[in-house]
């Protein structure tokens, strides 16, 4: 029974991270079917802000230079109750076309997108934060992605960027993310969209519930109207990299604990016979690698208990207490992390650690309700 136990645990830590996407590879892939030279179509930008006079005016400069006429677009910033000087600046902006929707009542980030959807003229909607900075060919390349009947909605890629402006190196978690996202993408439709720069057809903000992450709450909407959400390569977001671990931490809580009130709130997410692969594909990416951490730890006490039965779990036992030895040492000493084989391992300790405290906290009452973004 022990000896079950552990090869479960085992299948269970391995499942999510690299059983996964062997899937996906093996899986036939689709091809997008792009009309470059089609009628541009009017776009409605919307920029989601509470109290980021700091950063609202870079933010603007930014949009407002985008490559798309003027014609066809209009910028909204939905202010979520802000109460310093952030609204202030947005009005300045009215004269160069960009229009501010207040709510006044702060209800969270998902509340004010849908005060300006109800307010949006554009068939597409393109959504984005205050310290995502979009390159000026990106709303081109979105709507030429859109010329795809079948594509409901696109996400972008993420891009870090240094306190000195320059491109950062990613990281190999964003790395492997972004792998796995482009995989979801070319076998079926995407589970989560990048909630710092996504884009979406009109109708499938139709079904907006404030209570569910937008992002993911945009695949689902994609999937139970037929179309498909996808990434796109050449459409990227840029971000300041969080300053503080700590920060980091406190945004991996928010993310898991929203989204297990996500899966919870919208159970026919897990419904194969109603959404097909996309329930395998959010049992996969979502419920699995949440459960990686209770995986990992029932995986070394059966190992311990049973290690003395065969070779195989002797080296199993002493690569689990070799990993978390590197990773307590990239923990207690910071300098060790620029050093790969420190790194990885701690920051992927450190991120099921934040999933398992996230886990506990849900299963205790902890809910997410206000959006706060995070200070980079």
């Amino acid at each position: 029974m022990l000896e079950v136990i552990c090869w479960v645990s085992l299948f269970g830590a391995i499942y999510s991270y690299f059983l996964y996407p062997l899937v996906l590879l093996v899986m036939p892939k689709k091809r997008l079917q792009t009309e470059p030279d089609k009628p541009l179509p009017f776009v409605t930008l919307i920029i989601t802000a509470h109290n980021e006079q700091k950063r609202i005016q870079s933010k603007l400069e930014n949009t407002l230079a985008i490559d798309y006429p003027e014609e066809l677009r209009e910028i909204l910033v939905a202010s979520d109750g802000s109460t310093d000087a952030t609204n202030t600046i947005v009005e300045s902006f009215h004269d160069r076309g960009i229009k501010l929707v207040h709510v006044q009542e702060r209800k969270g980030k998902e509340n004010a997108q849908l005060a300006a959807i109800q307010a949006a003229r554009g068939e597409l909607i393109v959504f984005s934060d205050v310290a995502t900075q979009i390159p000026p060919e990106a709303l081109r390349n979105l709507v030429n992605v859109f010329t795809d009947p079948r594509v409901g909605a696109i996400s972008s890629e993420d891009r870090f960027i240094t306190e000195d402006g320059k491109v950062a190196g990613e990281g190999a978690y964003v790395k492997y993310e972004m792998w796995l996202r482009k995989l979801e993408s070319q076998v079926h439709s995407l589970v989560g969209l990048s909630g710092s720069f996504f884009a979406a057809r009109k109708d499938v903000c139709e079904n907006w519930d404030i209570s569910v992450p937008s992002d993911f709450n945009t695949a689902l909407n994609c999937v139970t109207k037929g179309y498909i959400a996808v990434s796109a390569p050449d459409v990227l977001g840029y971000y300041p990299n969080l300053k503080d671990d700590s920060k980091e931490y406190q945004r991996k809580l928010r993310t898991v604990i929203r989204g297990m009130a996500a899966v919870v709130k919208k159970p026919v997410v897990l419904n194969p016979f109603g959404l097909g692969f996309f329930a395998l594909e959010v049992f996969s990416h979502k419920i699995m690698r949440w459960l990686v951490p209770w995986f990992m730890l029932a995986l070394l006490i059966s190992s311990l208990l049973v290690f003395q039965h065969h070779v195989f779990y002797m080296l199993l036992l002493a690569g689990q207490i070799g990993f978390y030895l590197v990773a307590a040492l990239g923990y207690i000493l910071p300098s060790l992390r620029n050093n790969t084989l420190f790194k990885l391992p701690f920051f992927f300790f450190q991120v099921n650690f934040a999933i398992a405290d996230a886990g506990l906290r849900f299963l205790m009452g902890k809910r997410i309700t206000m959006w706060e973004p995070s200070k980079r």
